[in-house]
């Protein structure tokens, strides 16, 4: 069982990441071998609307987006966390949504598990919306949304004073390997 993190943050050690690296504990704790990508540490280019991907099932860009692609492939469960920006995700995670074009063609997303993590300043009711957003990204790429964490989180690191919001994180890391 493998578990890729996909951290849509600008800050790491922010509470996007302190959060996901208490999931990946908890993937870790039963057995599951996990990776992480910063997605700011990435170049990865806008979709550029070519079409390519219609005809060859792939990418036409040749950037970061590729070793993003072999992680997800090769993953059974993929974490996707971004703060709350203007009641949706970050432009970087956005980039990465719209890169996905190519599975919603070649099915090999398919029957993945999917978790969303979203620390916000607004907490969890401002959610609402990406979570309702990530529900539709998730069902186009025929993956199965397993569970969302919604936390009110601004400053950070703040949720390192959060330990129920932190024990949460763990205990769907160990979840989400069943």
């Amino acid at each position: 069982m493998k578990v890729t993190a996909l951290v849509g943050s600008p800050r790491k050690k922010g509470n996007t990441d302190l959060l996901i690296d208490k999931i990946l504990e908890g993937a870790n704790q039963v057995g599951a071998t996990t990776s992480k990508l910063y997605l700011y540490d990435l170049t990865i280019l806008p979709c550029a609307d070519c079409r390519k991907c219609y005809k060859t099932l792939e990418c036409a860009e040749n950037d970061d987006m590729q070793k993003v692609y072999e992680e997800l492939e090769s993953s059974d469960v993929i974490v996707f966390g971004t703060p709350l920006y203007w009641n949706t995700m970050t432009a970087k995670m956005k980039l990465l949504v719209d890169r996905l074009r190519p599975y919603t063609l070649n099915n090999k997303l398919k029957g993945k598990k999917a978790v969303l993590v979203v620390p916000s300043d607004e907490g969890e009711e401002a959610c609402g919306d990406l979570i309702k957003l990530f529900a539709s990204i998730i069902n186009t790429l025929g993956m199965q949304f397993v569970n969302i964490l919604c936390v009110k989180a601004h400053e950070k690191g703040e949720v390192k004073n959060q330990p129920q919001s932190l024990e949460k994180a763990y205990k769907i890391g160990e979840s989400i390997t069943k």
